[in-house]
């Protein structure tokens, strides 16, 4: 057994995740956010934190909202060379804004840019083709421009993180001055891979965001099958990985979310052969084809997108997952704790069992109090 040295340690159910969201997509400050995931500073360590906020942009709804990290001018040059090189239209850029506080040190130059595409005959009435240029523009820049990272790249969403406390990150990035519809939130205690700017949580892509507590022990495989399939691994985190199975299966393919589900985080084969048959054989061809993707290792996840928030724990419910509700409001932590520091009653608390999937989604019209179609433990596609 290899001894660690004094002072060294680690904390394998480190990290905590916290989301908000709003059934009725009206907007709401990112102070309650911030509220819920500082009430669990002990599962951090202050080398990662960070915040996705989903209808953050409303004036500009269509736009690709770009924010990206640079380490120095020349990648900023490189990065808007290949921007323009790749036919797209900046609409508008500026610094992101931010706060000193002093407990925030060594950021980079922030910077976000709206970007319209110059369409081709090809794409011009596809959003998918357009995504997917985006898509191609983002892994260009993250692979291909030294020292530039793409934080995210959706239209009327953000991701605002770094290395700090989560709490010290939301101050830095001023979000009580942001209003979104649905919040997802991160605090890191890195034990595998370094903790640095490009590597804090959440990750997005395009219209996605994933927070994560726990370890992708599949890491390699995932990764393997990925590459297969033109995505490129290059930000020195495990939950990369997810962002990208996410956007295979769920944008590209258009799986129902919980067949995407079930590939992440799958029935045992005891229950699938226990299954009547159409259901078997489905499951059955969900573990032949995309085994590689599923998520090996314990792990709680929340995803934030333009339609609502999903929860979803591995399948043996290794890391701690609570879910709540109230009036028109759904939310989903590591600790019960967390959502009473910002709903003190809730008209329900439930904790998911392993595998079980959380999904609220947004619908505008709807009344007060819809939620047995919100969260249903994956009976909602």
């Amino acid at each position: 057994m290899q001894r660690m040295l004094e002072g060294e340690f680690r904390i394998p159910s480190g990290c905590a995740v916290s989301g908000i969201m709003n059934c009725r997509g009206i907007r709401f400050p990112g102070n309650s956010i911030v509220d819920s995931i500082s009430l669990m500073h002990e599962r951090s360590n202050g080398l990662g934190g960070g915040f996705a906020a989903h209808g953050v942009y409303p004036d500009l709804p269509q736009h690709y909202a770009l924010h990206v990290f640079y380490s120095d001018h020349a990648a900023k040059e490189g990065t808007e060379e290949l921007i323009a090189a790749n036919d797209w239209t900046v609409a508008h850029d500026e610094p992101i804004p931010t706060r000193k506080t002093g407990l925030v040190a060594d950021a980079p130059l922030i910077w976000r840019y709206f970007l319209q595409a110059d369409l081709s005959r090809d794409d011009r009435h596809s959003t998918t083709g357009v995504d997917d240029r985006m898509l191609q523009l983002v892994l260009a820049i993250n692979d291909g421009v030294s020292g530039a990272f793409v934080a995210s790249s959706g239209r009327n969403m953000g991701v605002f993180k770094g290395v700090g406390y989560p709490e010290d990150i939301g101050e830095f990035y001023r979000l009580d001055e942001y209003r979104a519809h649905t919040w997802i939130a991160h605090g890191r205690f890195p034990t595998n891979t370094p903790g640095w700017w490009g590597g804090a949580h959440p990750f997005g892509l395009l219209d996605l965001s994933v927070v994560h507590n726990g370890e992708v022990s599949s890491y390699g495989a995932n990764r393997r099958f990925l590459e297969m399939h033109g995505y490129k691994m290059n930000l020195q985190t495990d939950t990369e990985v997810m962002a990208y199975a996410l956007d295979l299966l769920w944008r590209r393919y258009e799986y129902p979310l919980e067949l995407v589900a079930a590939v992440l985080a799958p029935p045992f084969w005891k229950k699938i052969d226990r299954m009547p048959k159409p259901q078997r054989e489905l499951y059955t061809a969900l573990r032949t084809v995309y085994g590689s993707l599923m998520m090996n290792g314990p792990f709680s996840i929340i995803v934030g997108w333009s339609g609502g928030m999903f929860a979803l724990n591995d399948r043996v419910k290794l890391r701690s997952l609570v879910a709540a509700e109230q009036g028109d409001y759904l939310y989903a932590a590591s600790e019960e704790a967390a959502i009473r520091q910002v709903c003190p009653n809730p008209d329900r608390v439930w904790f998911p069992r392993g595998g079980e999937l959380v999904v609220g989604r947004i619908s505008p019209q709807q009344a007060t109090q819809p939620h047995e179609a919100l969260a249903t433990g994956g009976d909602v596609a």
